[in-house]
């Protein structure tokens, strides 16, 4: 049979669609085919169009270019934003974001550098939507699916944003959470002084449990006194409700004075003694030369008095963990438990109270959503205590200080 010329070009078009298909077929995914870097000006790269058999354009390169860079970029994911932020409400942007729109930018222009970082394999999404896909998840405490729709992206992308975030964010803890230094004490303790008139306090120390599904491996380990899984975190909060420190690395069975003991909260305060300062804590703490803590059963009236003036000034550290959690409900039982490593929970943990200081710090209103509770948790936690106590190392210190400022 007589081969027509026709034939010979069909033949030869759907040699080259082959090829091209199975090297460098550009799926139309919402970009302009002309403005991307498949095909630069200065290759020697050809484009085809083989209208009869695909409405896609193909690029066929040359044998000498590598394919290891056609692998690269061709999964390069391309993310569809769906959210404004310059034509939403400023009070949508807070309930939505816990943030303002200016401390929300601010935010991205110093992440910017690791989020974007040409080192990385490019995830193609702009460090604006990286960041308030990750906000949103911290506020609503909600499914990665659910998250990722709202962002206009997939779900494995939004786990690997989420990652990505928290790397960068972590690089700055020390500018986020950082302890009184020494010229700002006579301020820190005046703050405290005016909650409950006990002097020379610069910090409430507790702890609280952020619940997470357990490694099967060590279920147990995580189990708290309340029976069920979580991490105790342990924090220092000022008399404003900053968080001076913060430790999230104890699974829930660990006792609070375990943490505090194996922490840097002692080498700290330690460094501050010669300033004659102290932390307020509960009865699940020890009593010590840095640390006072109420009386357990008091007999005079100097005693109730303190513990009194003890229960006022503690009560701030409840304050700062019911705030915490309502701002970001992925802390809250009510927004469930988080289904992440433990280390990852951990810097979850650990990024909420560097956003917490800088909503603080921005003076970023709390607003709570509509509804006839609210719609978030109280920002006042119980008041609770460790139900194993204690045993009191130095209670002289708190005599003191009962003798000379309640008698």
């Amino acid at each position: 049979m007589a081969v027509t010329p026709a034939a010979v070009r069909t033949a030869a078009v759907r040699t080259a669609t082959a090829g091209a298909h199975r090297h460098w077929l550009l799926r139309p995914i919402g970009f302009n085919v002309n403005q991307c870097c498949f095909a630069p000006q200065s290759s020697t790269a050809t484009v085809c169009h083989a209208s009869a058999f695909t409405s896609h354009p193909i690029v066929s390169l040359h044998r000498h270019r590598p394919l290891g860079h056609a692998r690269r970029w061709r999964n390069l994911p391309v993310c569809r934003p769906l959210v404004d932020l310059s034509t939403m409400e400023e009070r949508h942007v807070i309930l939505t974001y816990r943030l303002d729109r200016a401390t929300i930018q601010e935010l991205c222009a110093q992440l910017e550098p690791d989020l974007m970082s040409p080192i990385r394999q490019p995830t193609g999404i702009p460090s604006l939507v990286q960041v308030l896909s990750v906000l949103h998840f911290f506020a609503s405490g909600s499914f990665q699916t659910t998250v990722a729709i709202a962002s206009g992206m997939s779900q494995p992308m939004f786990s690997k944003v989420l990652s990505r975030v928290l790397s960068a964010l972590l690089k700055h803890i020390w500018s986020y959470i950082v302890f009184p230094e020494v010229g700002d004490l006579p301020t820190v303790k005046g703050d405290f002084y005016a909650l409950g008139h006990i002097p020379n306090i610069i910090g409430a120390i507790d702890g609280t449990h952020v619940a997470l599904v357990p490694p099967s491996r060590s279920e147990q380990v995580y189990r708290n006194r309340k029976s069920y899984h979580s991490m105790n975190v342990q924090m220092v909060s000022l008399a404003d409700q900053y968080i001076s420190h913060v430790n999230a690395k104890f699974p829930g069975s660990v006792h609070d004075a375990y943490i505090m003991r194996n922490s840097s909260i002692p080498y700290v305060m330690g460094q501050l003694q010669r300033h004659r300062v102290w932390l307020i804590g509960d009865s699940g703490y020890p009593n010590l030369s840095w640390l006072l803590i109420p009386v357990r059963n008091p007999r005079t009236r100097a005693e109730e008095r303190y513990n009194e003036a003890h229960g006022r000034t503690r009560r701030v550290i409840e304050r700062t963990f019911g705030l915490l959690k309502a701002r970001f409900r992925c802390l809250h039982m009510t927004g469930g438990s988080l289904m992440y490593s433990p280390k990852k929970v951990c810097q979850i943990i650990v990024a909420c109270c560097m956003l917490h200081n800088l909503a603080l710090r921005r003076q970023v209103p709390f607003l709570q959503e509509d509804g006839p509770d609210g719609g978030v948790v109280a920002a006042v936690e119980p008041v609770e205590s460790e139900h194993e106590e204690a045993e009191e190392d130095d209670i002289d210190n708190r005599n003191t200080v009962i003798q000379q400022y309640f008698q």
